[in-house]
């Protein structure tokens, strides 16, 4: 099987990487999310990083209302493109399609635990995406949640963006699924065949290192996913998020690949198979762009 990993698609998809599924006989595509080109990032930073402050408070529910709408539109154009190429595409969101961060903390943990969202539709932002996402068929999203294709099976995990809060009740809640998962696929993981996808990617190594802004120099990678990975060993993990760390890493027995942002022109393909003792076995990794 050959597989198109692609993700941080940011509103884009450049036909050079888009022309790879005829020339390549793609049969799966695996996308870590972020569709979304988050346009007005410069404005959230500058009012909202860090701080209690959401941005429809700083510029008013009207003008927010055109911001996100405009987003979706944009996103939408990426993920359209992402259905026509008329194979199976698996997919979670990234942390820029609105996403719950109830994953990788809760109210005592959370930087933003001063205050709630009292805006339904801020509060509900990441509906809008999930709902956007249905509208095409060939497209499955697994956040904590599985899907099978041929041999394997496919376990997903949420866009989160931060190492996240590893003694909140929303981290462990949130862990116990993907070990469920894990537990539910014992066989299929013992033989090789369990693939995990993720929007970010595992916490401390080099796919994770910020090489410029506000973190330059910090891992920011996630906590959960990398204690996944050292427990269970699956023989692939596919994450994103991190751009200038694209790159192949071995955690374990786990080949860990960041194919870089689809937005530069970046991806990879794997070609992975079942051996002569039925065991899951990847073949070939080809980092594109």
């Amino acid at each position: 099987m050959k597989i198109l990993v692609v993700g941080d698609f940011h509103g884009t998809f450049p036909k050079k990487i888009k022309d790879l599924v005829k020339t390549k006989k793609i049969d799966l595509v695996l996308s870590n999310g972020d569709y979304l080109p988050f346009h007005y990032r410069k404005l959230w930073f500058d009012n909202c990083y860090h701080t209690d402050v959401y941005l429809w408070e700083v510029i008013g529910k009207e003008k927010y209302k055109k911001l996100i709408e405009k987003d979706l539109a944009i996103g939408e154009k990426a993920i359209r493109e992402l259905n026509s190429l008329k194979i199976p595409v698996i997919t979670v969101l990234g942390n820029v399609d609105y996403p719950l961060a109830d994953d990788i903390h809760d109210s005592k943990t959370s930087k933003k635990s001063k205050k709630k969202e009292s805006w339904d539709f801020a509060r509900n932002e990441h509906i809008k995406v999930v709902k956007l996402l249905k509208k095409y068929p060939n497209i499955k999203r697994i956040d904590y949640d599985y899907t099978t294709i041929g041999d394997f099976v496919f376990i997903g995990g949420r866009g989160h963006s931060a190492p996240g809060y590893v003694q909140s009740k929303g981290y462990k809640k949130h862990r116990a699924i993907l070990e469920k998962l894990f537990f539910k696929f014992r066989k299929e993981n013992k033989n090789s065949r369990v693939i995990f996808l993720t929007h970010n990617v595992p916490y401390n190594t080099k796919l994770d290192k910020i090489k410029h802004g506000v973190q330059k120099g910090k891992h920011y990678g996630s906590k959960m996913f990398r204690r996944i990975l050292e427990k269970h060993q699956p023989i692939l993990h596919i994450g994103g998020h991190i751009h200038e760390s694209r790159g192949k890493q071995k955690l374990g027995n786990t080949l860990c690949i960041n194919p870089g942002s689809v937005h530069e022109g970046k991806a990879a393909i794997i070609e992975i198979g079942i051996d002569e003792n039925g065991r899951g076995k990847v073949t070939k990794v080809n980092m594109i762009g």
